[in-house]
């Protein structure tokens, strides 16, 4: 039986996609469910799954072209493909002539390191034996095949080589958005800094009846997260949104959180915070960093938000001005937790410190609510008893 594969239904919200990958080949058997492309659109990457036990029959869009909303890409057949039972048919044959091929110690070594069959290492020793220059000779062309295949140009001058590679789509639209977001806002930032003391004391009081309770670690981010809901409450205005000539004030607390993947920086959203206790906020954090990780990140988890938080001190970072998550109109930095002497109640004392960024548009927020909604997080951070209660 053959059947149409075709690419996944988009949103709306999304005009096209590009074929980022094919993880199998044409001929090659796979199971069912098993993934065998990747569809990269301008927020995330899809993936397209066998509908059934077969193999691929035919690709009609190569990698890196552009493909619509349910649009053919391949055909695909149920049962096992010619290719897999003539490779079948001929595995035995292989194992006999690796057999045949003798290698020595230094060619053996490299050949486990790089997992290679013998007998795909051209012999050109006496009795057909595999050198060592074999090997490497055979890696070299490797390589080489393997730059062309994903379309890597490099320009070598002297002892300076160059790589231009195609930037990705979710890259480019990345770019794109920071860039609109610097040119069409007010955008301004103001700093303070938070004693991580108190949250500190209480992880370690409660973490661990936290844990066993709630089967989840407790962490800094559901702090920050809980902090913001409230400061939302009591500055309106930062978790507006400009809409044309309008302002779009939102009545619940839909919360971006900023995760950093290999293939670019996601924003998640935990809906509803607002209705949300310490324990699910983790929860909902920890299941999208995992999806994010994995490439399983839906449209629909990225979609809306009214506020985001970025963490740039688990990189390491001190100090920095977070970009506008646009339409939303202000952004929360966190940063490094970083021993300083501060004076207390006139008094020089260490205390684990971290400083605070909040951006803001400018056009929305004044700096006087820019101001008192980060006060606000700060005081809640450094009375975290009063923000579990309410107060």
């Amino acid at each position: 039986m053959s059947t149409e594969i075709k690419s996944p239904t988009f949103p709306e919200s999304v005009v096209d996609g590009t074929v980022a990958n094919w993880l199998k080949k044409e001929g090659e058997t796979v199971k069912q469910d098993e993934v065998i492309a990747e569809i990269e659109t301008d927020k995330v990457v899809l993936e397209v799954v066998a509908p059934f036990d077969g193999s691929i029959t035919k690709i009609y869009k190569q990698a890196g072209e552009t493909v619509t909303s349910a649009e053919l890409i391949a055909d695909f057949s149920e049962g096992s493909s010619p290719d897999a039972v003539k490779e079948s048919k001929t595995e035995e044959k292989k194992q006999d002539n690796n057999e045949d091929k003798k290698s020595g110690p230094a060619a053996k070594k490299i050949m486990n390191e790089h997992d290679l069959d013998a007998a795909e290492v051209s012999a050109s020793g006496k009795g057909g034996r595999i050198t060592k220059a074999d090997v490497l000779e055979h890696l070299e062309t490797k390589n080489s095949d393997a730059k062309k295949d994903i379309d890597i140009s490099t320009t070598i001058s002297g002892d300076r080589p160059e790589e231009r590679v195609p930037m990705s789509r979710l890259r480019a639209t990345i770019a794109k958005r920071l860039l609109e977001v610097k040119q069409n806002t007010a955008m301004l930032t103001t700093f303070n800094e938070v004693d991580m003391l108190p949250i500190k004391n209480m992880r370690s009081k409660f973490g661990t009846e936290f844990e066993e309770k709630h089967g989840v670690k407790l962490g800094f981010m559901s702090f920050f997260v809980a902090a913001a809901v409230e400061a939302l409450r009591a500055f309106p205005s930062v978790n507006a949104s400009i809409d044309g000539d309008d302002i779009v004030y939102h009545s619940f607390q839909d919360i971006g959180v900023a995760v950093s993947t290999e293939r670019g920086l996601v924003v998640p959203i935990i809906r509803n915070a607002e209705n949300l206790d310490l324990a699910e906020i983790e929860k909902s954090i920890i299941d999208y960093s995992g999806k994010a990780r994995d490439g399983k990140l839906d449209l629909q988890d990225m979609q809306g938000g009214t506020f985001t938080i970025s963490n740039g001190g688990i990189f390491g970072s001190l100090l920095s001005t977070p970009i506008l998550n646009a339409p939303q109109t202000a952004i929360l930095g966190m940063h490094k937790i970083q021993d300083r002497a501060v004076v207390i109640d006139g008094e020089i004392v260490v205390r684990p410190m971290m400083y605070l960024a909040m951006s803001y548009d400018h056009r929305l927020i004044d700096g006087k609510e820019a101001v008192g909604f980060l006060v606000n997080i700060k005081e809640a951070l450094e009375s975290p008893e009063r923000l579990l209660l309410g107060l």
